[in-house]
């Protein structure tokens, strides 16, 4: 058998030294590259750009250890053409705003001559990650995205337990719970819409999220049988991890596998490699995209390599 050929391995991400690295999803994925042998080169946002028509940005090799406070080196800086990498992963955090769109741009000048790039720019743009989800309205909870406050009230009104929420943003930030008997239903209102100036997503309150907000991975198309799911803590709606909520693992029952079997297909033919299904009781709530979570505390409790299965597709598409 012929060895395998070492990869140059680019990603854009948040910076490495302010990550958690027991559970941050982007190390994981670095560790399982490095234990490949393949070449790590590292970006931030501010080090990718154009010039000539072609893109280019400021890497620096790195060396990634299992060591807190210690766990990166940097071994060598250069200025280099993004074509000469195989790969670059975009995994850059929300919040999803103008500079993250023009990085999709700048990478989708890679991508046009060969670079491999996870997930494709143009569906990091168009899907946006709460939006998306209302494609599939079989699945998902009554939803209205608005910037008006009148319908804003009106739809509290009619369900009477709501969830507010920005449409940029992760990690439970800014979401609001208005109960039937809040009284501050239209000041959340105004602030969430900047006045009328900011869409916003309003869904109606799913109980079973005391039973868990599920992070159901899927890679290259194939659902983990494996899902994270976040339980709020006691006198907090959000289940989200950031938001001080606690990780279970449990296996995909049979609603979670439909709607995982349902939207593979999809999601592969729109180069969405690597997604993370949010899934409360039976509803589908958001469709994350631009740097999914959760791989660690599922590895940890199982014998699935997801950051080996994300390296096998890189691996078989580009080999």
């Amino acid at each position: 058998m012929n060895k395998k050929k070492i990869l140059k391995i680019g990603i854009v991400m948040d910076p490495i030294q302010l990550i958690d690295i027991k559970k941050d999803s982007s190390f994981a994925i670095l560790l399982e590259a490095q234990r490949r042998h393949h070449e790590i080169h590292y970006m931030e946002v501010n080090d990718l750009y154009l010039q000539k028509n072609q893109a280019y940005a400021k890497t620096r090799l790195i060396k990634i250890q299992k060591k807190i406070n210690n766990h990166f080196s940097f071994i060598e800086e250069k200025n280099i053409s993004l074509n000469q990498l195989d790969v670059i992963l975009m995994r850059k955090d929300p919040p999803f705003n103008m500079e993250f769109i023009y990085v999709t741009y700048i990478l989708e000048y890679a991508e046009k001559e060969g670079v491999l790039i996870i997930n494709k720019p143009k569906s990091l743009r168009d899907c946006n990650e709460k939006i998306f989800s209302l494609l599939f309205k079989k699945f998902t909870p009554d939803t209205l995205v608005t910037r008006n406050i009148s319908q804003i009230y009106n739809f509290w009104k009619t369900h009477k337990d709501i969830i507010i929420k920005p449409l940029d943003n992760m990690g439970g930030t800014s979401v609001f719970r208005i109960k039937e008997d809040d009284v501050n239903c239209l000041v959340i209102a105004e602030v969430m819409t900047n006045y009328e100036k900011k869409y916003c997503m309003i869904q109606t309150y799913l109980p079973s999220v005391k039973d868990g907000d599920k992070r159901i991975l899927i890679v290259n198309g194939q659902a983990i049988p494996w899902c994270i799911a976040r339980i709020p803590k006691k006198g907090e709606t959000r289940a989200n991890i950031a938001a001080g909520g606690t990780a279970k693992i449990r296996k995909l029952h049979k609603k979670d596998w439909e709607i995982a079997n349902h939207l593979s297909p999809i999601l592969k033919e729109k180069g969405l490699i690597f997604v993370g299904l949010d899934v409360i009781g039976d509803k589908l709530t958001e469709i994350n995209i631009t740097s999914p979570t959760c791989i660690c505390e599922i590895e940890l409790h199982t014998n699935i390599s997801i950051s080996g299965m994300l390296l096998d597709y890189i691996e078989n598409q580009i080999y």
